[in-house]
């Protein structure tokens, strides 16, 4: 089959979309499309991509690189297309008008991630977050087909259409290991890997650093507004080392060189369910967990043993995770092994990478 996978707020390198999803399928045997925001049109990895500019601002990007990205995937004339956007459902529902079959690829819970999303008047976020409720639920119903990223999103969209089902976003097994490294050779520094918000426990991160006496190995973007400032006036931001965006090479470097891996989220509705990618992506690494305390996150670390749950808004708690890792060498190593043990007995894409497969095999008869 040919497939087209459309993103308009994703970089063509996105790990679930491009490193996972589409090279799974093309190994497969189908021929697969990438429309997205880039500079060329290319084929990387026998993937051919179809680039459309670049939006200066968000609400170009809502209301004219969608419908750039939708053009250009019907000139495509694929059998199935396949958005990963919220902001793509009107196009997905356009293809629908035209006859074609189109997957929702539902990343996370939208309606309440418009709750936090702090660019959004608070007194608007309620009215958006309901109306999103109501055009993804119309929508749904319609869809060829729903991949949800988490079992809470499945559940949640299972109802309006029977063809849902739940593909997470665990780390490729082989990737982030490094088979030649040594826990011996661990620098006395721990990491947080992703995107960085108040709401992310970046403040009671940083705030615990003088008292776990660690450095920090801080890799993302910080884009709320004056959160940078506020971080740069806390003691704790001397021991950050602060890396920016980097590529997946580097971020196997940061977490080879980490004794823990810190995925501190505030206990908000969108994060008590999430499967956050980093906390399996550390586990892969064979490097301990140090993780929010949510009733979810608690059973996989404490049924296998490879980490240390915390209440996120305690800097002490923290703290005292860090310390315990740094203290206990044999014990954090251990738990390090065991995670990475999990990960491949459990936690892997090449498990999720079958049920994508299966989905378009039952599309295709």
């Amino acid at each position: 089959m040919k497939i087209a996978h459309l993103t308009s707020t994703h970089p063509v390198t996105d790990t679930r979309i491009f490193h996972k999803e589409c090279k799974t399928l093309a190994d497969a045997g189908h021929e697969i499309v990438l429309v997205a925001c880039h500079d060329r049109d290319e084929v990387v990895d026998g993937i051919r991509i179809r680039a459309v500019p670049a939006p200066r601002t968000r609400l170009e990007r809502m209301f004219r690189t969608t419908w750039r990205v939708a053009r250009v995937a019907l000139q495509e004339h694929a059998d199935i297309y396949h958005f990963h956007d919220p902001e793509l459902i009107p196009a997905g529902l356009f293809f629908l008008l035209k006859g074609k079959r189109v997957i929702y690829d539902v990343h996370e819970d939208v309606s309440e991630d418009i709750l936090l999303r702090f660019w959004i008047p608070r007194p608007a976020r309620h009215i958006l977050s309901k109306l999103f409720g109501l055009l993804e639920k119309f929508a749904v119903k319609r869809f060829t087909g729903v991949i949800a990223a988490t079992p809470h999103i499945r559940d949640k969209l299972l109802p309006g259409n029977s063809k849902t089902i739940a593909i997470r976003n665990y780390p490729i097994a082989k990737e982030l290991t490094d088979p030649g490294s040594s826990w011996n050779a661990k620098q006395r520094v721990v990491c947080y890997v992703g995107g960085i918000s108040r709401e992310r426990g970046i403040i009671e991160l940083v705030d615990s650093l003088p008292q776990a006496g660690t450095r920090l190995l801080l890799a993302g973007i910080i884009s709320e507004p004056g959160l940078y400032e506020q971080l740069k006036s806390m003691p704790g931001w001397k021991m950050v080392d602060a890396l920016g965006f980097i590529g997946r090479d580097e971020v196997s470097k940061v977490l080879n060189r980490s004794l823990a891996g810190l995925v501190t989220l505030h206990a908000t509705p969108k994060h008590v369910y999430a499967l956050p990618v980093k906390m399996f992506e550390y586990m892969s690494a064979g490097i301990p967990v140090i993780a929010s305390n949510f009733p979810l996150w608690r059973e996989i670390i404490e049924d296998n043993q490879c980490g240390l749950c915390v209440n996120p808004t305690n800097p002490e708690e923290i703290a005292g995770a860090i310390r315990y890792i740094v203290e206990n060498p044999e014990h954090a190593q251990e738990m390090g092994r065991n995670g990475r043990r999990a990960v491949l007995e459990k936690f892997s894409w090449e498990t999720e990478a079958r049920r994508l497969i299966s989905l378009y095999e039952s599309l295709s008869q």
